[in-house]
């Protein structure tokens, strides 16, 4: 079988009409821009590249080096190709414009430019998100406010995992399909085309360290699945958690299961611990592309209206009869109370 390499992926979609030359070239550099982090990923410690890099991000969290490394990496590829109207990381408080120097596109980037990063000083898979969406039109200057779009208004949303192998899994919203980079060549080749995550899952992924904190209806839904074939369920589940959502999400975009980040007593005045521009909608946009679903645990996440750069949400994704169940009993308990 011949190799299909991520450019002639990307001709491919042109070609189909789903995409256009701005967009292809803006995953060309994403991808590009990947490589280098991956590459640093990999020297670990032989790079310099381990620990804190003693700052904070825009959240309060203590950033690694490699944070700030990957951060730079993608700016500094996508400043200049004039693909871009201005792009957005989680690790900035706010929107980084294109310098006038250059010429600006018509699309916004958003990133996470390295998710699970307090694994990496361990060696466990860390990734990139990213989320790209349309800048409106008759803009001179994008603010913030110009990326308040809701999940459903993406053109392309991807990630890639830095493990064993270099992972890239990307969507046009015409399906979900994965490249692996070959190291020999230095390009992404295909994989799998048109992934797909099971309807039914014996799988779950959650922190059960938060146990006590949650509500009662994820209570009633993880102690259903603890109670295995004794219970109401009739079957056994396993649990897998990376603590690196972009591992997690992989294992289920790969062989089903849900990935769940449920609102707690301590983090609701924040609204839940993942952010919905750089983490969520990507995900999101991914999993039903694969034929998941993705909610808040009461609501589809991509229908959301953001109202901040930084938003977070609770997160429950993965194989659809689950998350049909899990998002049931949260709508149920809401309907008893009022």
């Amino acid at each position: 079988m011949k190799s299909i390499s991520l450019i002639q992926f990307l001709i491919e979609e042109k070609r189909a009409g789903h995409i256009n030359s701005e967009l292809s070239l803006l995953i060309e550099v994403v991808a590009r821009a990947c490589k280098r982090i991956s590459v640093a990923v990999a020297k670990g410690a032989l790079g310099g590249v381990l620990g804190n890099a003693g700052t904070d991000n825009i959240q309060g969290e203590a950033q690694k080096k490699l944070d700030v490394i990957s951060n730079e990496i993608l700016l500094e590829a996508n400043a200049w190709g004039g693909h871009l109207a201005a792009c957005a990381s989680e690790e900035m408080d706010d929107p980084q414009p294109i310098p006038d120097a250059y010429p600006k596109g018509h699309h916004l980037l958003l990133f996470d430019p390295l998710d699970g990063s307090s694994n990496i000083d361990v060696n466990v898979s860390v990734g990139t998100i990213f989320s790209v969406l349309l800048c409106p039109d008759d803009i001179d200057e994008v603010r913030a406010e110009h990326f308040l779009q809701k999940g459903t208004e993406q053109v392309a949303a991807g990630y890639v995992v830095y493990g064993p192998s270099t992972l890239l899994v990307l969507t046009f919203g015409h399906g979900v399909h994965e490249f692996t980079l070959d190291r020999e060549h230095g390009s992404f080749v295909l994989s799998r085309r048109g992934m797909t995550i099971p309807a039914q899952t014996s799988e779950f992924a959650v922190n059960m360290a938060n146990q006590r904190h949650w509500e009662a209806p994820m209570q009633r839904y993880v102690g259903e699945l603890q109670a295995g074939s004794t219970g109401p369920r009739g079957r056994d589940f396993n649990m897998r958690w990376v603590a690196s959502m972009v591992a997690d999400v992989h294992r289920i975009v790969t062989r089903g299961g849900v990935f769940i980040y449920p609102l707690d007593a301590r983090i609701r005045e924040q609204g839940g611990k993942l952010r919905l521009m750089y983490e969520a909608n990507p995900m999101a946009f991914i999993v039903e592309q694969a034929g998941g679903a993705a909610t808040t645990g009461r609501e589809r996440i991509m229908g959301l209206q953001p109202t901040g750069l930084h938003q977070r949400v609770p997160v429950f994704l993965g194989s659809k009869d689950e998350i049909e169940v899990v998002t049931r009993y949260h709508l149920e308990s809401d309907d008893s109370r009022t």
